[in-house]
């Protein structure tokens, strides 16, 4: 669910769950993939979108600003092609049961592979000495970008270059190959108001770092650890 509605998706009562699923749409929505850039329906991964006609009853009016003022330039976003854009990418299976892959500016691709932010950081937070985890992707010069892993650790644990290795080596047990942690940074995450990584921040940060050359005391590569296999 999201603040602009009710629950969307889930497992209603009776419903077999499905490990890692969101379960399916829940009564009151009927739901549609699109493709986040061109809004062309998808079958398998998408943007979440409801559908308008009709309207969901628990589906807000629409988005104002601080003055009370209708913001027009959010609504025509979010309710473009007559569809509620959730700004969320799932997946849907055979089974009609819907995965989480992420929030739809922060999947990004890697040798030309859709990499999913969320799956990689749920790995990374199973290490006992990560707190949090948020993967941006990294600017690189044969791959494009590759995934790189900005922890927070857990109270007692200090950032070196053994528990980076230990961490690199925890993520890529968990991992296909595509998917690997290349580069890893220890810092504290900055948070919105609420609560919430400021993503868009460590993105532009990481560009800007490995623009100019430079590395933090605390930044990371597969490529400084040669025990590492590829």
């Amino acid at each position: 669910g999201q603040t602009e509605t009710t629950a969307q998706i889930g497992n209603s009562p009776g419903q077999p769950v499905k490990a890692g699923s969101m379960g399916r749409p829940l009564p009151g929505y009927r739901v549609r993939l699109v493709d986040p850039a061109t809004g062309d329906p998808r079958d398998v991964e998408g943007e979440l979108c409801l559908e308008l006609d009709p309207r969901p009853v628990p589906l807000m009016s629409g988005y104002q600003e601080r003055s009370g003022v209708y913001d027009l330039d959010m609504n025509t976003y979010a309710f473009i092609g007559n569809v509620y854009h959730t700004g969320d990418v799932v997946s849907r299976d055979d089974d009609g049961y819907y995965t989480y892959v992420g929030r739809a500016d922060d999947v990004f691709k890697a040798s030309d592979y859709r990499i999913s932010p969320f799956e990689l950081e749920s790995v990374l937070i199973e290490h006992p000495a990560v707190a949090e985890a948020a993967v941006v992707p990294s600017p690189d010069p044969v791959r494009l970008a590759v995934p790189k892993a900005y922890v927070a650790l857990a109270p007692g644990h200090s950032p070196s270059r053994e528990l980076a290795l230990d961490i690199l080596r925890f993520a890529r047990e968990a991992l296909s190959p595509y998917k690997r942690i290349r580069r890893l940074e220890f810092a504290e995450l900055p948070k919105t108001i609420s609560g919430k990584i400021r993503r868009v921040e460590l993105r532009d940060a990481e560009a800007a770092a490995v623009a100019s050359g430079q590395r933090g005391e605390f930044a990371f590569s597969e490529d400084d650890f040669p025990t590492l296999k590829r």
